[in-house]
């Protein structure tokens, strides 16, 4: 077989049916450079415009964006891929040629995003994800940038392959149709209420803080001469030190739900979660930068609720997938934003097609589980006081540190108190349910079949306590499952009745 470039290709000869090689989209040819441009355009600005060696300088400032120019433009003319009857393959490269190759039946997920540059001109990137790691990242397959309809016709060719075959020509024909795709979660602009609790605007307000300070610090500018500027500022200097403290606490709350209002827009605007009747989940979202994920439900190992402190305050919470090969980091596996606890718990339930291992009543874990956590709570706080009113007593440091310092205990009992509450775990149906934590309370629902080992700790003081730490491992999401704190004969029982024959090999009887 003749590869498109005229010489027998060693990849022809690995797929059969002689499946045509493809072509990236033309449009590619202007998205490439561009990008190209915009990362060096720092480097590029310095030799154009810093006057050295005049002419000379810009010669070589203008050869240099050419280049890079050239060098985007190459991929397009390098690079081409074929989807065949057991594998995709992509080739590319120009001085360093790379081929690679993914058995069909390893596709894990197809994630398709679209950043503004792409939406412009109606492309978009498709990222094929197949579950394994190299070099402690997923090899991923990435077309960048295909047409934005030749990106949905990938995802079909690649993930419903078992779903092509024709209706029977005899079928009833007062019968409706099965529908390709059925909602079951869209975004409500109500959940926007939750956006404030999730704290991303102080993320974001960093972020602009420090740009900020970086440029005044370069341009130092005289905002003393803006006659608003400094009347503001007389305005806030005639205050008392308490009412300045007031009025920067509230400017730092508004700014930052600002912030994280507008995030959620742009990070989840046009929110969808479907399943298609070839037996996907696709996860649509974004605002500027769109993004579709689709993922095979039978690589889905189960579903997590999350409930930041915050957010659960506010009974919110976010559904997150537990499954193989999903691309893009834990981004990938977001099954609905913070939203309200009970539609978290609707979508997991629906996305599991169980509403049982959510709903379940969780064991406690016992007294022993219950001092731990007050002692760990409360014992850190001591020896932070006991620290602070050595210092005093001896080094000289003020009182009101130790004292400050000890109003923390009552809220250290607190949250000892709120972690022993969310700690318990189940076993129900074909599901390991267990939930811990308080900063972050999180409850899984995993898959006893996608369980492939066990993992038991105990630390100095949990042995002396009689607990261990269960971690149930799976090829799937963060790839450990937590349930900490049981007596160590339920450790066990809860690893043999949750995986029958698991541990026989290793218990000694």
């Amino acid at each position: 077989m003749t590869s498109p470039y005229g010489t027998e290709s060693a990849a022809a000869a690995a797929v059969p049916d002689g499946a045509p090689w493809r072509r990236l989209d033309r449009r590619m040819l202007a998205i490439r450079p561009l990008q190209a441009l915009f990362r060096a355009a720092v480097p590029l600005a310095v030799l154009l415009l810093v006057q050295r060696d005049g002419a000379i300088q810009q010669v070589v400032g203008l050869v240099a964006a050419l280049l890079v120019v050239l060098a985007g433009m190459a991929h397009w003319f390098t690079t081409r891929y074929r989807i065949g009857a057991t594998q995709v393959e992509l080739v590319t490269g120009l001085l360093r040629r790379r081929r690679l190759a993914v058995p069909l039946d390893r596709v894990r997920s197809v994630d398709v995003t679209a950043s503004p540059l792409h939406r412009l001109l109606g492309v978009a990137v498709v990222k094929v994800g197949t579950g394994s790691q190299a070099a402690g990242e997923h090899d991923e397959l990435t077309l960048d940038a295909v047409s934005a309809a030749e990106a949905t016709q990938l995802r079909g060719e690649l993930l419903h392959r078992g779903a092509r075959a024709e209706p029977a020509t005899d079928a009833p024909r007062d019968l409706a149709p099965t529908p390709a795709e059925t909602p079951i979660a869209r975004l409500d602009l109500r959940w926007l209420r939750f956006a404030p609790f999730t704290l991303s605007g102080l993320v974001t307000a960093g972020a602009i803080v420090g740009f900020v300070a970086n440029f005044a610090n370069e341009v130092r500018p005289d905002l003393g001469g803006l006659g608003a500027v400094r009347g503001a500022a007389d305005q806030v200097a005639g205050l008392p030190l308490a009412g300045v403290a007031v009025v920067v606490a509230v400017g730092l709350v508004v700014v930052v739900s600002l912030l994280s209002v507008g995030g959620y827009l742009v990070g989840f605007w046009n929110f969808s979660l479907t399943r298609h009747a070839g037996g996907t989940l696709h996860v649509q979202r974004g605002l500027l930068t769109t993004r579709a994920v689709s993922l095979e439900e039978r690589r889905l190992r189960g579903v997590e609720v999350s409930e930041p402190l915050l957010v659960r305050a506010v009974h919110g919470a976010r559904t997150v997938a537990i499954a193989t090969g999903l691309s893009g980091g834990a981004g990938g596996a977001l099954l609905l934003p913070p939203a309200p606890l009970a539609e978290a718990r609707r979508v997991a339930a629906a996305v599991l097609r169980d509403p049982e291992p959510l709903a379940t009543p969780l064991h406690r874990h016992g007294p022993a589980a219950r001092r731990r956590r007050y002692t760990r709570a409360l014992g850190v706080v001591t020896v932070g006081v006991a620290a602070l009113y050595g210092a005093h007593r001896w080094a000289g440091l003020p009182r009101w540190p130790w004292i400050v310092a000890l109003l923390l205990l009552p809220v250290a009992a607190l949250l000892a108190a709120d972690r022993y509450r969310n700690l318990g775990h189940a076993l129900t149906g074909g599901y390991l349910v267990g939930r811990s934590g308080s900063v972050t309370r999180d409850t899984f629902a995993l898959r006893r079949d996608g369980i492939i080992g066990w993992r038991f700790d105990q630390s100095l003081f949990q042995r002396r306590a009689g607990l261990t730490t269960v971690t149930a491992t799976t090829a799937g999401g963060s790839s450990a499952y937590t349930v900490p704190d049981l007596a160590e004969a339920a450790a066990i029982r809860l690893a043999d009745e949750a995986v029958p024959g698991l541990l026989i090999p290793f218990l000694q009887r």
